[in-house]
């Protein structure tokens, strides 16, 4: 019976890591034969909400989440937590942690309801997530607010001036309107980054918090400080209280507990608002003179923030500096880093389009994807692609953003919403020139996504026998295609005896066997990623099968060596058994997810033991390819 996972994604802001991290675990869970769901928790709230009964019946649960989500309901299951970027670019390696048993229990039971310490994850990571918490829950308002008082400007930039000719009602009030979201954005901050720590005691200390911070004019810098004092001085506080006797549970949580985390932070943040907010004012004037100053530095900054990344941490920060600034009336800042956050998607988008021969079919449809997702301001489209080669496709992507973002400061353009791309282009002082610099920036990335990827050689190519070979030199084959240029099985990797009777014997026997076949342009470099996949946990499955494999450059071409033993070897198998088929599994450093997708394959057939008994019995080599190709 398959295995069943849960998965539960989010991302502060709940517009794409989130359901690009729901689709990347579906599909891993369908290719290693296992069952999945996945809750969302998206912008517009939770979906696909998982039961009391999906938890109970779960064998393992994937948290993949860059917010705060209900995790003590997993009290006493195993538990795997990640940040939600890990989710689409490592949603394999996570189901298999899973499938393998290699997670944690996660403290406490279902009827306790006592969640697990957080010492477990790292500082840095605590304090990112409980930050994110406040993220996800102010930029809504940030948004909304943004739009409505950009929208206000179609009557004139002074229209909600009374004293002014260009003066409009409507304008008035949706200007209005707007500055009282926008003047919500810290005191919401503060009080989700408390909330986050401490739960809903540490929120109300929180909000005060922020409410001073933001009256001091020590603005977000503040916010954040109060956020992170409200929370632990709550949390040491529920600590100290815990000690009372219980029949004052009730006058602790609704009158001990908020009059002394109210006037003890409040105090606090009165006293720390003036230096908060010199602080504040220091960065954000330092900003402004750097536009003016340094347009180019300032640009090259901010597009490698916002593309290092993609809606990670380093992202965000550019992202919400942008934000806190907007609501400080700087139009420009926000016009940089939306063209350095638009720009990677378009950059995929465009060399897809252009030089098709460097995607695969099934990565050509989802480049051209990336033109809505670009257009609307959601840089994470472009992931998957970076994730593939991260060293080299990063670069591109960072140059491109850089040369947008430069090119809006220079022109001078604002930029008054912080989301929504060209939806908003009609809010923006000059939208043609915006565009023309994301165009640009996007154009130059393209060219160099081409250059520093090689072309792909689609399994059609290759039956055909069009094998890309780079500079004349037949032993160097140039592929990025995860399907084979030929069939993974081949009689003359085949052995119907194996000779060695221990792991290291059989590892050379089938090694030799590949190398002699031409798959291997160096046998020992092969063996060395052999053993050093062997040293995270052994790849002999038990019920007499082992299935070592390795990715690395030292492959010239996919293949799989098999090997049959009736008499079994010493494999170091999980279940202490020896086994009696060997697969050995060669994909090179291009191939993508072949040797997983392999894996996957064999191991759903291997599950039954009339194959088995099959290959056991066959009479020959090309017996044994037939069967493992189904035909």
């Amino acid at each position: 019976m398959a295995k069943k996972i849960l998965g539960v994604t989010g991302c502060p802001t709940g517009i794409a890591h989130t359901f690009m991290a729901e689709e990347a675990l579906k599909k891993a869970a369908a290719e290693l034969g296992c069952e999945i769901k996945v809750e969302t928790n998206g912008a517009i709230g939770v979906e696909n909400a998982l039961t009391a009964k999906d938890i109970q019946e779960a064998d393992a649960i994937i948290v993949a989440c860059d917010k705060n989500v209900d995790l003590e309901r997993f009290n006493g299951k195993p538990v795997l937590e990640v940040p939600v970027a890990d989710g689409i670019s490592k949603a394999k390696d996570l189901i298999q942690r899973c499938l393998d048993g290699n997670v944690r229990v996660r403290q406490g039971s279902g009827a306790q309801r006592q969640a697990a310490p957080e010492e477990e994850l790292s500082i840095g990571r605590q304090i990112y997530k409980h930050l994110m918490n406040g993220v996800s829950h102010m930029l809504p308002l940030v948004v909304a607010g943004g739009v409505l008082t950009a929208i206000s400007f179609l009557w004139g930039i002074y229209s909600f001036d009374p004293e002014s000719s260009q003066y409009n009602e409507i304008a008035a009030l949706l200007k209005s309107i707007g500055g009282y979201s926008m003047g919500l954005m810290v005191p919401v901050l503060t009080a989700f980054i408390a909330q986050s720590i401490s739960g809903r005691p540490g929120m109300l200390a929180g909000l005060v918090a922020g409410m001073i911070a933001s009256e001091t004019g020590s603005g977000f810098i503040g916010g954040i400080i109060g956020g992170f004092l409200a929370g632990y001085f709550v949390l040491w506080l529920i600590k100290v209280f815990g000690k009372l006797p219980r029949q004052l549970e009730g006058l602790k949580s609704i009158f001990m507990i908020p009059i002394v985390s109210v006037g003890a932070v409040g105090a606090v943040m009165v006293l720390l608002g003036n230096p908060c907010s010199a602080l504040n004012n220091m960065m954000m004037e330092f900003l402004a003179n750097l536009q003016n100053s340094n347009p180019l530095l300032l640009g090259v900054v901010v597009g490698c923030m916002s593309a290092f990344d993609m809606g990670g941490p380093v992202n965000k920060a550019a992202y919400v500096t942008g934000t806190m600034l907007l609501g400080q009336g700087n139009y420009l800042f926000m016009a940089g880093v939306s063209a350095a956050c638009i720009t990677p998607p378009l950059i995929i988008a465009l060399a897809a389009t252009f030089w098709k021969n460097r995607f695969t079919k099934d990565d050509r449809a989802a480049g051209l994807i990336n033109y809505v997702l670009g257009c609307t301001h959601i840089t994470e489209g472009a992931i998957p692609f970076a994730a593939k080669n991260p060293l080299k496709v990063l670069p591109v992507l960072m140059i491109g953003s850089s040369v947008s973002a430069v090119l809006s400061y220079l022109m001078e353009i604002e930029v008054p919403a912080p989301h929504g791309g060209f939806l908003i282009l009609g809010l923006v002082n000059k939208p043609l020139l915006w565009v023309g610099c994301i165009l640009v920036g996007s154009a130059i990335g393209a060219v160099l996504y081409v250059l520093v990827t090689p072309k792909v050689v689609e399994a059609a190519e290759a039956s055909a026998g069009s094998l890309a070979v780079s500079g004349g030199n037949a032993g160097t084959v140039s592929r990025t295609e995860a399907k084979p240029a030929q069939s993974l099985y081949h009689a003359n990797t085949v052995t119907l005896q194996v000779k060695g009777k221990t792991k290291d014997e059989v590892i050379e026997e089938m090694a030799s066997l590949l190398e002699k076949d031409g798959t291997l342009t160096d046998k020992e470099t092969f063996k060395k990623a052999i053993y050093e996949r062997e040293a995270m946990s052994t790849t002999g499955m038990g019920m007499g099968i082992a299935i070592p494999h390795a990715k690395t450059n030292a492959v010239k071409i996919p293949r799989v060596a098999v090997g049959i033993s009736k008499e079994g070897f010493d494999f170091a198998s999980e279940d202490g058994e020896p086994a009696h088929l060997v697969f050995m599994i060669a994909t090179n450093e291009n191939g993508g997810d072949l040797h997983l997708k392999t894996l996957a394959e064999l191991s759903g057939k291997l599950m039954h033991e009339e194959f088995t008994d099959s290959l056991m019995n066959a009479k020959s080599r090309e017996e044994i390819v037939r069967l493992l190709e189904n035909k």
